[in-house]
């Protein structure tokens, strides 16, 4: 049963404005395939894949039978010196469906864990192979890494840093934003095309900065998922791994977002033909049912830890680095039997299909109203940006969110976005509701 008495002076909601939330409760008491119950009973449409995760939907029988089974047979054990059978089947797994030599996967809880694992990673790797003054690390503006102190440090979201900024990591630097809102405010199912390449600014300007010799690694979202899906030029990832690999510097993907299918593809790294140095992963690993991440790294950064420490004691650690959860069998078995039924039912395929169905709803219904100032859309992912209210940056897109909720849609406001990435499963109807529903609440804020 439901619990609806609610008294909200304990719960602090993230990510939320707290103080409006107590008037206009928003409350999921079930879920359901494409649909959540709220605590009033209403049927909402998960238009967003409830925050990128649920790519399976909602309540998928294998799952939950695989992660009941773990209870009764495993339910935890340390990853400390021992370790559980699950954890290695999802690795391997992990492993196999990744490209290129991206083949050692080190477990944690969370993107934002898998931000800081993986700059962890480069630091120490670069101190194994004898150049430890490697300890710059360079983002992009508006880039996501999490809310840990690495990640907000080479993250570039303005409002994600301001409070913390004394805090934050010394030696970082960032790349300039990927859009260009005059040349390419309406993308669909194409890679923009710039006329300059934008990555001239880090081999001329950045990193003479701080002398490539310097830099640990360059960490980028393949797309700005967080920030309000925004696209890469085309070529641009393949150039920025070329700059990379010049200078011996490591390249990260973080895949908390594009992972697991919503390109259409395993990761974006296959979709873009580029392959990272680590890949860092959340969210849809296990379909968001239980908290699951990790860094899928190269052969070649393993085989370095471990040389490093070839004449040490047997039983010294190569890499002070770990959770108390990592690798959790409740977890790696929720993975499995994810990883298992996206294959079962080609829903990496029906995703790229299905993404152009959006892409097509959306540039439809949404071109021509008012406010609107951009519409991108690739893989099952899509946004509308909208004209800000003067002064008041976000209202307007987070008004259109809030008229959505009550109509029975769930889209996700970034900023001035307004975000749609459903769940593989979606279908047409689904599709035509949401935007039918998203452009009606636009308009009626026009």
């Amino acid at each position: 049963m439901a619990y609806n008495d609610f008294r909200m002076d304990n719960h602090w909601l993230p990510f939320t404005p707290n103080r409006g939330f107590k008037d206009d409760p928003r409350v999921f008491v079930a879920a359901d395939g494409m649909h959540f119950t709220t605590h009033d009973g209403r049927q909402v449409i998960d238009g967003i894949s409830s925050l990128w995760c649920v790519g399976a939907g909602h309540n998928r029988k294998p799952i939950n039978e695989a992660i009941k089974k773990q209870l009764d047979t495993l339910d935890y054990g340390t990853a400390f010196n021992v370790t559980n059978d699950k954890a290695f089947r999802a690795a391997e797994m992990i492993a196999a469906m990744a490209p290129g030599d991206l083949n050692k996967v080190l477990f944690c809880n969370s993107g934002s864990e898998a931000a800081d694992t993986s700059m962890k990673v480069a630091l120490a790797y670069h101190r194994a192979r004898g150049e430890g003054h490697r300890n710059v690390f360079i983002g992009r503006e508006r880039g996501y890494h999490g809310v840990g102190f690495g990640g907000m440090s080479v993250g570039g979201i303005p409002a994600n840093r301001k409070a913390f900024g004394t805090a934050l990591l010394p030696r970082v630097d960032h790349m300039r934003f990927i859009h260009d809102p005059v040349n390419h405010a309406y993308i669909h199912n194409a890679e923009p095309v710039w006329q300059e390449d934008i990555l001239t600014e880090l081999e001329n300007r950045i990193l003479p900065l701080h002398d490539p010799s310097n830099v640990a690694a360059v960490i980028v979202e393949p797309v700005a998922g967080s920030a309000g899906w925004y696209l890469p030029p085309q070529g641009y990832l393949k150039r920025l791994r070329e700059i990379c690999d010049k200078h011996g510097i490591l390249l990260i993907f973080d895949e908390v977002i594009t992972g697991f299918g919503r390109m259409g593809t395993n990761f974006a790294a296959d979709f873009y033909g580029v392959v990272p140095d680590m890949l860092n992963f959340a969210k849809c690993v296990t379909n968001g049912v239980i908290p699951l991440g990790g860094v899928i790294c190269r052969d070649h950064i393993y085989e370095t830890m471990m040389g490093a420490h070839s004449k040490a004691p047997e039983h010294a650690i190569e890499f002070f680095h770990g959770y108390t959860y990592s690798g959790h069998p409740v977890a790696c078995a929720a993975a499995i039997a994810t990883l298992e039924l996206f294959q079962q039912e080609n829903l990496f395929a029906r995703a790229g299909e299905m993404g152009k169905v959006l892409g097509d709803a959306m540039h439809s219904a949404l071109k021509d109203l008012p406010n609107v100032i951009g519409i991108r859309s690739l893989g099952l992912a899509a946004v509308v940006e909208l004209a800000p209210v003067p002064g008041l940056p976000g209202k307007r897109a987070f008004d259109v969110f809030m008229d959505c909720y009550h109509k029975g849609v769930l889209v996700r406001s970034a900023g001035d976005n307004l975000v749609f990435a459903p769940p593989y499963i979606v279908e047409k109807s689904h599709i035509e509701t949401m935007v039918s529903v998203l452009a009606e609440a636009v308009k009626a804020r026009a």
